[in-house]
């Protein structure tokens, strides 16, 4: 049986379907249980199955003969609807671009033609569209199982990430994910949570898309900051709480230093601007010169330029103080990411970049002639060229010789291909960096670097608005966590019952008070700026984070309730799921390949997260009509391979997003359970 399904089959992105026949329903549904039965051939074939490329292929087939077009071309054009009542898939006539007749005329003309088939019912004719509606049971014998069986893998598919799609001995194509990026003893504000959040799940994504990927945190820990760094930790450090808290203590020392530092830099400005009026009126300047001299000589900035230039020659005492604060922030930092899913393949930084790669730099763009002298500086002009006008000019080096982040940028981009040979590499960076990312990109490539600087890729984001703690502005990220999550405590302690069933409520109000987070920053797109509520991120009503947990943890309790073994779930009588709710969520099921897959192209969370908003409405609407306790036995285990196939998808999206799905919890009221279920 086996050699006949592949001698009969040809493989459309990891399954056998008829192309002979057409795809029949029994065909197919035949297929499915097969792999359910564990058919070594068949369930080898049906691994990061997309269920919807079956039915694309039997539609183009069909109407290959009926347009004159080729059947591949069709299927590129079709589409997945917005809403189920525009059908499962459509085509946009027009896409196919056939001249001679009107597109609303050749839609109903290829509509009239197109019979009903096994798997699909005749299309409907809407304007220029043709809508087509799967066939509840086929689709459903093929879903269900298929969820069942892949779990975690179901929506993936690892070719997508090969090199070749079609010898995987060539292997992956790899992806650096540059995200997150604080500098070290300086807030964590709102956009570097952004650019965790949004890395995180982009790193997640082109996993599940089988790329090998990446996590580089390049850490801002390097320039006369940490000489003042160093130079206020003996004078107001603590060992203690350096080892208790060394990314808050390292700030709070950094601090006072500047409360020291800032009144010294206000004398001295003050002072020039005194030498600057005394020049312009042609008074005697000696006396203001020798002052102005003296006061930076004494200054708290001098000394921190002092100590860094140790540092930056390899004092062995600056180079050890460094070396230490760095990892003890780092080491903060992994049990911070920790509790968002999150790590870390690379801590890279501005101090990891070598010196030599800098000079090098600035060498090629004087030898390609893309830099040129300005008044003692060295910059890039970008305005010459009416193609790149916008990017205005680049400044590389200042008067006095140092190089400036750009120049750091371009040996740090160099470096990276260097080492690790990638495909893309992408910069997840906020929306006010737009500029300097365009700028190094544009002038990677005019130095001769254009493969790498067709690789880059910036992936912005907008700002977070308001974002405070209760006690007061926010400095870190443990801030925003701590407070999100003694507030969803403080909400499941109002259901005293309910409270109680839970194992750790402290640990799942902290799981509860991340999701909140990540799911208020994910509900736009990525360049909107957004308010940041911690009343509305909270709530279980509406689409947060809250809510979604909720519907995880419902189905859940279902599954705890039902008492129906896992190997029943498998054994399930699928054709007893006639209900249009039933029928209706395995049509939202059967689409989550499609949307990961999408989310490739939209690089946004919100893809997602819609997606995993409007089927657990679906949910919702279905427990009073699909109820599992009292059910008939063998009906109880059909709805029962439903909602275990809908917490699979539901589970996988919210891992997807870089959330941790919980079993059960506390909701406050029997009102808010209501209006979550």
């Amino acid at each position: 049986m086996d050699d006949l399904l592949k001698a009969q089959y040809h493989k459309i992105d990891g399954i056998q379907v008829d192309s002979k026949s057409n795809g029949s329903a029994s065909e197919v549904a035949g297929f499915a249980q097969m792999a359910s039965k564990g058919h070594k051939n068949v369930q080898a074939s049906f691994t990061a199955l997309n269920p919807v490329d079956i039915y694309r292929t039997h539609i183009s087939d069909i109407l290959a003969p009926i347009t004159g077009v080729a059947s591949e071309e069709i299927l590129s054009k079709l589409q997945w609807t917005q809403t189920q009542d525009k059908g499962d898939l459509m085509l946009p006539v027009p896409a196919l671009r056939i001249k001679g007749k009107k597109p609303n005329e050749q839609a109903a003309e290829w509509g009239g033609k197109f019979s009903e088939s096994d798997l699909v019912e005749k299309p409907i004719v809407a304007g220029t569209f043709l809508q087509f509606f799967f066939k509840p049971a086929p689709l459903t014998k093929l879903v269900l199982p298929s969820i069942l069986k892949e779990k975690t893998a179901y929506g993936t598919n690892a070719r997508l990430g090969l090199k070749d799609p079609s010898d995987a001995s060539q292997g992956q194509k790899r992806i650096i994910v540059e995200f997150s990026s604080p500098n070290i003893a300086k807030p964590f504000h709102a956009g570097h949570l952004r650019s965790t959040i949004i890395g995180g799940f982009l790193a997640n994504l082109y996993e599940a898309a089988g790329w090998d990927v990446i996590r580089m945190n390049y850490l801002g820990d390097w320039g006369r900051q940490f000489g003042l760094l160093a130079n206020a930790f003996e004078t107001y450090g603590s060992e203690e709480q350096l080892e208790k808290d060394p990314i808050g203590h390292l700030y709070d020392v950094y601090v006072e230093i500047n409360k020291v530092s800032k009144p010294e830099e206000d004398e001295i400005k003050e002072k020039k601007e005194e030498l600057k009026q005394a020049q312009v009126n042609r008074k005697s300047t000696t006396e203001l010169e020798n002052e102005i001299a003296t006061l930076e000589a004494k200054s708290t900035n001098e000394q921190a330029r002092a100590y860094f230039k140790r540092l930056e020659d390899g004092d062995p005492e600056a180079t050890a103080i460094w070396t230490r604060f760095r990892n003890l922030s780092i080491d903060k930092y992994k049990k911070t990411y920790a509790r968002l899913n999150i790590h870390y393949d690379s801590y890279s930084g501005e101090s990891q970049v070598e010196k030599w790669r800098m000079d090098d730099a600035a060498k090629r763009l004087r030898e390609t002639r893309v830099s040129e002298d300005s008044q003692g500086a060295v910059l890039v002009d970008l305005t010459k060229d009416p193609k790149t006008k916008k990017l205005g000019k680049a400044l590389v080096q200042k008067r006095d010789g140092s190089t400036l982040y750009l120049t750091r940028d371009i040996g740090e981009a160099v470096k990276r291909y260097e080492l690790y040979h990638f495909y893309k590499m992408i910069y997840v960076v906020a929306s006010q960096q737009d500029l300097h990312l365009a700028q190094l990109f544009k002038i990677l490539e005019l130095m001769g670097h254009n493969e790498l600087a067709s690789k880059c890729q910036h992936i912005n984001f907008g700002m977070v608005l308001g974002m405070s703690t209760r006690k007061g502005t926010v400095k870190f990220l443990d801030d925003i966590l701590r407070d999100v999550g003694e507030k969803m405590h403080e909400v499941m302690q109002r259901n005293k019952s309910k409270y109680e069933q839970v194992e750790n409520p402290v640990e799942t109000a902290d799981t509860l008070g991340i999701t909140a987070v990540m799911v208020q920053d994910m509900t736009g797109k990525r360049v909107n700026n957004y308010e940041f509520s911690l009343e509305r991120m909270t709530s279980f009503e509406g689409d947060t984070g809250p809510y979604l947990q909720y519907a995880h943890a419902r189905l859940c309790s279902i599954t705890r309730k039902a008492g129906v073994s896992f190997e029943d779930v498998l054994s399930a009588d699928l054709s007893l799921l006639q209900e249009p709710h039933a029928v209706n969520l395995v049509r939202a099921l059967s689409q989550w390949p499609d949307v990961v897959q999408n989310t490739l192209k939209t690089l946004e969370p919100v893809t997602v997260l819609s997606y995993l908003f409007k089927m657990t409405h679906m949910l919702s609407s279905s427990y009073d009509v699909l109820k599992v306790v009292g059910s008939e036995p063998e009906v109880k285990k059909a709805r029962m391979a439903l909602y275990e196939a809908a917490r699979q998808v539901l589970n996988n999206g919210m891992r997807l997003l870089g959330l941790n799905p919980v079993e059960r919890y506390a909701i406050p009221s029997r009102k808010a359970s209501e209006r979550c279920s």
